[in-house]
């Protein structure tokens, strides 16, 4: 039975039957709504929403967006020989590309398809490759990415092979697994052996001057401009970054999903230096941006007080698991995270250069790290 694509550029234009019939909602990060906060506060982003359908009824879902990236932000962070870095730039003519992700660029993990259970999967994420085919080939960008797979899915994924793409693995996703028994952060140190528990505590007791408040919607208003300052800087220290996020999505983002979205500030002497952001999705919590006035970080220890008000978060929400996200993964598996292995694939748009970009491709080498095991 063949396979049909429709394609939406807006979430209100999307039949509710189709979301009916995937009944994928239940993760907040398929739902109409989630999806909608990011298309209404972002509006430089071109988002595209791909449904597979099988007799007029949707079996698949895929979330792109294309964003444009400055070319040597790429390649100046990879592992390369000059000669094939300055090749790859010259490609590109040292300028901005336009991308387009499936998948979702603001969230590290396997949230940008969904196919509904029961159908076939390798024919229907086949489709889906078809239809983003179809999105690119209409419109005007360079480079096709999607991302991030688990390991469980590459048996599926690793077709894409077939549409010319290379895969790649990225940073994965560090995840700290909660005990159930644990009701209180004072639980969870006291099994910690003593070198993490004590490194623990030391951010605690230095960040004690902090102010930490849950900000409200009319508090993500109010601190909107201090908010994305101290986002900017986390994009600005970290080595890569696809696309910056306007933060009027968190106040959409508040107003929909409430207590289920957490924003915290975090002040010094009245002034904000800091802040995190965690959504809660079932009995999972997921990191989401933070941001940090590094002239104060090493004073009053404002990251290691946020990792450890991740770990707060996760059990007074009784979560199962947080996914911290991407980066740092040295630090964050001081606290217990183990690495999740993600995987992406790329291909350029036209032939020719998608030949010469592959070698480039392969030669991408993700940070290596000590993984610590805290936990007695």
């Amino acid at each position: 039975m063949s396979l049909n694509s429709e394609i939406f550029k807006t979430v209100d234009s999307i039949p509710k039957s189709y979301w009916d019939s995937l009944d994928c909602t239940n993760n907040i990060y398929y739902s109409p709504e989630f999806l909608k906060a990011f298309e209404i506060a972002n509006t430089d982003i071109d988002f595209n929403y791909i449904f597979i359908l099988k007799e007029g009824k949707a079996v698949a879902f895929a979330n792109t967006q294309i964003v444009t990236i400055g070319i040597e932000t790429i390649t100046k962070n990879i592992a390369m020989s000059r000669k094939l870095r300055n090749i790859v730039n010259n490609l590109f003519c040292n300028n901005h590309i336009k991308v387009l992700f499936c998948g979702n660029v603001f969230l590290s993990g396997e949230y940008g398809t969904f196919l509904k259970d029961g159908e076939p999967k390798v024919k229907t994420f086949k489709a889906i490759a078809k239809a983003v085919k179809k999105l690119y080939r209409c419109k005007r960008l360079s480079t096709i990415f999607i991302k991030d797979f688990e390991d469980e899915s590459l048996y599926i994924t690793d077709h894409l092979k077939t549409f010319d793409y290379t895969s790649m693995h990225v940073e994965p996703n560090m995840i700290i697994y909660l005990d159930s028994a644990w009701n209180s952060f004072e639980d969870y140190t006291s099994v910690l052996k003593s070198k993490y528990r004590v490194k623990a505590n030391r951010a605690d007791a230095k960040s004690e001057l902090l102010e930490v408040k849950n900000f409200s919607k009319e508090d993500i208003e109010f601190y909107k401009d201090e908010l994305q300052s101290l986002y900017q800087n986390t994009i600005d220290n970290a080595d890569f970054n696809a696309q910056i996020l306007n933060l009027n999505t968190y106040t959409q983002l508040k107003n929909t999903y409430k207590e289920s979205f957490i924003v915290k500030g975090y002040f010094l002497d009245g002034k904000l230096v800091g802040f995190l952001s965690a959504m809660q999705n079932g009995d999972h919590l997921d990191a989401h941006f933070i941001g940090i006035d590094y002239s104060k970080n090493k004073e009053y220890a404002i990251y290691p007080r946020i990792l450890n008000d991740y770990v707060r978060l996760g059990i007074e929400t009784k979560s199962s698991q947080i996914n911290l996200g991407r980066t740092a993964s040295e630090i964050k598996s001081t606290l217990g995270a183990q690495p999740k292995t993600l995987t992406c694939y790329c291909r350029h748009k036209y032939a020719l250069p998608n030949k010469v970009l592959r070698p480039f491709i392969k030669n991408v080498q993700i940070k290596t790290f000590k993984q610590h095991q805290p936990f007695k």
